[in-house]
C-alpha cells in the first residue's frame, strides 16, 4: 500500500475542507403566517435535531427589510426564515421576497440555496424565480401550494364584494374575520383559478429556471381535493404548463397547516439532492 507523506495528507484535508459545500435554507410562510410558522409546527425543531442552525429571521415592513441574526450564521448547514407581508398582494410579497434572497446571496456567495415555501409563499417564491431572483437557488420545495389557484379565493372575493352603502353595515357587522377578509382581497385575486388576464395564467406560461421542484401535495395519489382550502392537483407543480414533468411530487395525508410530517420531508428532500449534485 502506497504511503502518503504527513504533508500532503493535510493538504489534502484542508482541500476537501475548502471545498466541502456549506446549504442554506430559506423558509416562505403562507398566507396569515409568519417566521413562527416553522417553529410552532415542529420543522424547525427537526432541522436543529439533524444539525441545521438557525442563521435568523428576514423580516419585512414598512421601512424595508431588516435581518434579525442569530447564532448560525456561518455554519456549514443553516436556515433562515422570511417573515412578509402575508396578506398583501403578489405585487408587494415578490420584491419583499426577492431583497432577502439577494441579501442572503450576498451574505454567503457561491452557496447553494433551497427554498420552502409553504401555501401561497411558494406561489411567492416561484415569481421570485421565474423574475430572474436566486442564481444559487438549486431547489425549490412547495408544500400545499396554490400553483393553479384555489376556489376559496373566489368565494373570499364573492363574499366580501359588498356595494356601498351595504359596506358600511358589513364592515360594522362582520367581525374580525371579514376585515382580514376584505383587507386581502388583492392577494386572493392574485390566487385565483388560471384564466386568461390573471396572475397565475401569467407566471404559469413563463420559462422557469433549470432546478430542481418538489410539490409536497396533501392528499391522496395526488387527485381530488388535497385538503380544504387547495385542490391536490393544484399543488403539484407537474400541473403548471411550464413545468410538466419536472417536479417530484411527496403526498402527505394532512390538512392545509404544516405539519412535522414536512420537516421529515424535507430532510429527506435535501439529502436526496444533495446526492444527486
Amino acid at each position: 500500500m502506497r504511503k502518503w507523506p504527513g504533508i500532503l495528507i493535510f493538504l489534502f484535508a484542508v482541500t476537501c475542507l475548502a471545498t466541502a459545500r456549506a446549504d442554506v435554507l430559506l423558509l416562505v410562510h403562507g398566507y396569515l403566517g409568519g417566521a413562527y410558522s416553522w417553529d410552532s409546527s415542529g420543522i424547525t425543531s427537526i432541522l436543529q435535531q439533524r444539525g441545521w442552525q438557525r442563521a435568523g429571521v428576514y423580516v419585512a415592513g414598512p421601512a424595508g427589510v431588516r435581518l434579525v441574526p442569530a447564532a448560525g450564521t456561518q455554519a456549514d448547514r443553516k436556515f433562515y426564515a422570511a417573515n412578509l407581508a402575508s396578506m398583501a398582494p403578489m405585487r408587494v410579497q415578490v420584491p419583499q421576497l426577492q431583497f432577502i434572497l439577494h441579501a442572503i446571496e450576498q451574505r454567503h456567495p457561491g452557496e447553494p440555496i433551497t427554498i420552502i415555501g409553504h401555501s401561497a409563499g411558494g406561489v411567492v417564491a416561484r415569481t421570485v424565480l421565474v423574475l430572474g431572483g436566486g442564481r444559487n437557488v438549486k431547489t425549490l420545495i412547495t408544500i400545499a401550494s396554490p400553483h393553479l389557484g384555489t376556489v376559496r379565493a373566489e368565494q373570499a372575493l364573492d363574499a366580501t364584494d359588498i356595494p356601498f352603502p351595504f359596506s358600511i353595515m358589513a364592515d360594522f357587522f362582520g367581525g374580525k374575520t371579514y376585515d382580514i377578509a376584505r383587507d386581502s382581497r388583492s392577494l386572493y385575486v392574485d390566487l385565483v383559478r388560471p384564466h386568461p388576464g390573471s396572475f397565475l395564467f401569467w407566471l404559469n406560461a413563463l420559462r422557469h429556471p433549470d432546478i430542481n421542484y418538489i410539490s409536497v401535495v396533501r392528499g391522496q395519489n395526488g387527485t381530488g381535493w388535497g385538503d380544504y382550502v387547495v385542490p391536490a392537483y393544484s399543488q403539484d407543480m407537474n400541473n403548471v404548463p411550464a413545468l410538466r414533468g419536472k417536479s417530484a411530487v411527496v403526498t402527505i395525508a394532512a390538512g392545509h397547516a404544516l405539519t412535522p410530517a414536512d420537516g421529515v420531508v424535507i430532510l429527506d428532500a435535501l439529502s436526496k439532492t444533495s446526492a444527486g449534485k
